[in-house]
């Protein structure tokens, strides 16, 4: 174990992110070495942690006044051991190859564990498309196919959206692809309704973390009714964990973004949140103006000069970190717990540190690693996937009543896997070793490729 660390290192000294998401893996899954010795002998520890394809290309364009810019684009092809390639485009000016590797590594479980046949993969580019006109957005995400379009097909590798990239990126970059390949193709998932989406896929990451976060309390006859729950982020995850708690009987008390935070005491209710969507998909403006319109709520900047973030430090039931990686960290952790917050389901991918996994285990609360509890967005994608092959379109409570069986299967495995290795109750074994094992088993069906 510690020679493919070392070696990953060494390789790649400067991407630590994807170092901390193959840790918790490799910790993980040692018991499954040691009873498989064939994985060892395979050396497949050192064939899961390299990506079978890292694709790096220029995205030149031209903004509204005539001036050209050069961003980097990225398409991480992790695995495709179970199906064609799944994952996600990111548009920010963090993106880079750690965070892309690190994201590609966890979709290969996370899909593993949806029991549909894909693959994992991740990309994106250091584009910002805030303050971007539609124009602007659009030559960019044209210029980005021209390349991406060489890689990409339903059968070969099938991208989504991801933070920076919603409807209107999607439905540039497809008319790109469409109009480069001649050919109308499920190649993209989150497509609008109207051409090949699927009802539910916009809600299908947060409905689908609520419904984990429900079966986790189940096993202990509970359930979401009179929960109040901190809930990070306000894009569609948070916006539809925020819908799925209300509907379930629980209170939202917390919203955010990169500025800051909202906290209201009296509970964030449907009407709230119907102007936090128009606030957040129409108008993009910034959560800060929900403390201007409800003077009951209180906003806090986000001071990055300080060690932990006041999100989590307020008394609650529940929390659902549900804005980007690492944005709990052990301060956090111990706040939230000091605080008697019982679970912790994660929206964001890998939003804990490592050190706030620890103090979540060590208080024995409920906490879902993101691989199992926010697989509902990729999950749905898969859905929409198979309906633009069959040409068909589900409707939503059909769709919904899959998502739910899903999260429901998800959350069993990871119970019945965690309890077969002698740690029960804990979820990021269960998760980890469920989605290890099917995707190795069929990394050694297909030999030595």
């Amino acid at each position: 174990m510690k020679d493919i660390m070392d070696s990953i290192k060494e390789k790649d000294p400067d991407q630590k992110e994807f170092h901390q998401a193959v840790m918790e893996v490799v910790d993980s899954v040692k018991p499954v070495l040691d009873r498989n010795p064939q994985y060892r002998k395979a050396n497949i520890l050192a064939r899961i942690t390299e990506p079978e394809r890292t694709i790096i290309f220029r995205v030149p364009w031209m903004d509204d006044r005539g001036d050209i810019h050069v961003n980097r684009g990225f398409r991480i092809e992790m695995n495709s051991a179970i199906g064609p390639y799944k994952g996600g485009l990111r548009f920010h000016p963090s993106v880079n190859l750690s965070i892309l590797k690190f994201l590609a590594f966890e979709q290969m479980f996370k899909n593993a564990l949806t029991t549909l046949p894909l693959g994992g993969g991740k990309g994106g580019s250091d584009f910002d498309p805030k303050g971007k006109s539609d124009n602007e957005v659009m030559r960019f995400c044209q210029s980005f196919m021209c390349e991406l379009f060489r890689h990409v097909g339903a059968n070969t590798d099938v991208p989504a959206g991801d933070i920076g990239v919603g409807a209107r990126e999607i439905g540039f970059l497809f008319g790109m692809y469409k109009k480069l390949s001649n050919e109308f193709t499920g190649v993209l998932t989150g497509k609008s309704l109207n051409w090949g989406g699927s009802l539910i896929r916009p809600e299908a990451t947060g409905f689908g973390c609520v419904y984990f976060a429900s079966e986790m309390l189940s096993t202990a006859g509970e359930s979401m009714e009179g929960k109040y729950c901190l809930i990070s982020g306000s894009g569609n995850v948070a916006q539809y964990t925020a819908e799925k708690v209300l509907d379930l009987g629980g209170k939202v008390l917390t919203l955010s973004d990169s500025s800051g935070y909202i906290y209201d005491e009296k509970g964030i209710d449907r009407k709230k949140l119907a102007f936090v969507k128009k606030l957040k998909n129409v108008k993009r403006g910034r959560i800060k103006e929900y403390a201007d319109k409800y003077k009951d709520a209180v906003y806090t900047d986000r001071d990055q000069r300080v060690a932990y973030n006041p999100l989590w430090d307020h008394k609650a039931d529940c929390a659902f970190p549900s804005a980007t990686e690492n944005e709990i960290n052990h301060i956090d952790a111990e706040h939230l717990v000091k605080n008697g917050v019982r679970l912790v389901c994660e929206g964001a991918n890998m939003p804990t540190t490592p050190g706030g996994v620890t103090v979540f285990q060590d208080a024995g609360i409920f906490y879902a690693p993101a691989k199992a509890s926010n697989a509902g967005g990729v999950a749905v994608s898969g859905l929409e996937m198979a309906q633009n092959s069959m040409r068909i379109s589900w409707p939503r409570k059909e769709v919904d009543q899959r998502l739910q069986f899903i999260m429901k299967s998800i959350h069993q495995a990871c119970v019945d896997v965690a309890e077969e290795y002698g740690t029960p109750g804990n979820y990021v074994n269960g998760a980890n070793i469920a989605g290890f094992i099917k995707v190795v088993d069929a990394m050694l069906d297909q030999g030595l490729v």
